[in-house]
């Protein structure tokens, strides 16, 4: 059996500054000051935080919250969810999918969305799965503050939804923070990069073919990954028949198989969007101020994380090839 060789990965290491709370969790039921639960506090995401202190009343089995201010945020440092990264790094297509049913995939198979963002369609059960892993990112300064708000009204009483009567004042706070870093990590899979599967077989499908679709949807994904680079010269190959290789009985697969070139510039491209992402939301924003990269030729997963002297900043060979027409 023939080994697979050359990049399998490329890993990164991202550093992002911002201000503010960019991702919130929400209101949080926590301890007022009088002991009785309170529902008026709102707290970011929070790394590993629980809102109970562990102690439970033994005649009613009742487990007693925290209180606002105990929180370490070295401990539960917050972070932004690797979900609201991806929804801000594919804004422009964020809600394309949603009109999708009824629409040729092949327009999104021709798109970043159904490159390296990935998607499913329900009601066809078609998918293809993201290349691009995302970690969250998280906080590293840990600049928590509590913060008591009020939000004042006309002296008249109010009602709420029950028709009771409500004052028309009410207080409220927050858990908001200042300056913030953040670390995160990633890493896009040359694997599920690479190969694009029309086939039903092992239900992973991209999108449903006819007879003859497969060369016209290559020709259609090549000019798009061209048009990103148009000095380069990119290949999507289509075959009936593509085998993952070092398998036991050579079963293939409908598929285009992208070049090292497309690939290149698929990772290239995939690099620089998250370079240039910007979130500003929730009276917060972030930015991204440096990413490192890794071009992975090793077994070891993600070495950027323990060993960044071994890293390869650029590509030292070509990407792995997994898969091969037979």
């Amino acid at each position: 059996m023939n080994k697979i060789t050359g990049i399998k990965s490329v890993d990164f290491k991202i550093i992002a500054l911002g201000h503010g709370v960019v991702n919130w969790n929400g209101p949080t039921t926590l301890a007022g000051d009088d002991g009785k639960t309170v529902d008026n506090h709102t707290l970011p995401k929070l790394r590993g935080y629980s809102n109970l202190t562990g102690k439970v009343k033994e005649e009613t089995g009742y487990k007693y919250k925290k209180q606002a201010s105990d929180i370490n945020f070295k401990e539960t440092p917050m972070y932004i969810s690797q979900n609201c990264i991806r929804h801000h790094l594919f804004r422009d297509q964020a809600f394309d999918l949603h009109y999708a049913k009824d629409k040729s995939l092949q327009d999104v198979l021709t798109s970043i969305t159904g490159l390296i963002r990935g998607y499913v369609v329900p009601s066809s059960q078609c998918k293809r799965t993201s290349p691009l892993l995302l970690e969250d990112f998280i906080d590293q300064l840990g600049n928590g503050n509590f913060e008591q708000m009020g939000r004042s009204g006309s002296k008249e009483k109010g009602t709420d939804d029950k028709g009771n009567d409500v004052a028309s004042n009410s207080f409220f706070s927050k858990t908001t923070f200042g300056e913030t870093e953040y670390l995160a990590y990633g890493s896009i899979s040359i694997e599920q990069l690479q190969f694009i599967s029309l086939d039903k077989k092992f239900d992973r499908a991209s999108m449903i073919i006819k007879e003859g679709e497969g060369e016209q949807i290559a020709q259609a994904i090549e000019k798009f990954i061209k048009n990103i680079a148009p000095e380069r010269n990119p290949k999507a190959v289509f075959h009936k028949n593509y085998v993952r290789g070092g398998t036991i009985f050579e079963e293939g697969e409908v598929g285009i198989l992208l070049d090292n070139e497309a690939i290149d510039i698929l990772v290239n491209e995939t690099i620089q969007l998250i370079s240039e992402l910007s979130i500003r939301q929730a009276k917060g924003y972030m930015y991204v101020e440096d990413v490192l990269v890794d071009y992975n030729d090793s077994h070891k997963m993600m070495r950027i994380k323990r060993a960044e002297n071994d890293i390869s900043q650029t590509p030292e060979s070509e990407y792995a090839v997994y898969f091969y027409s037979k």
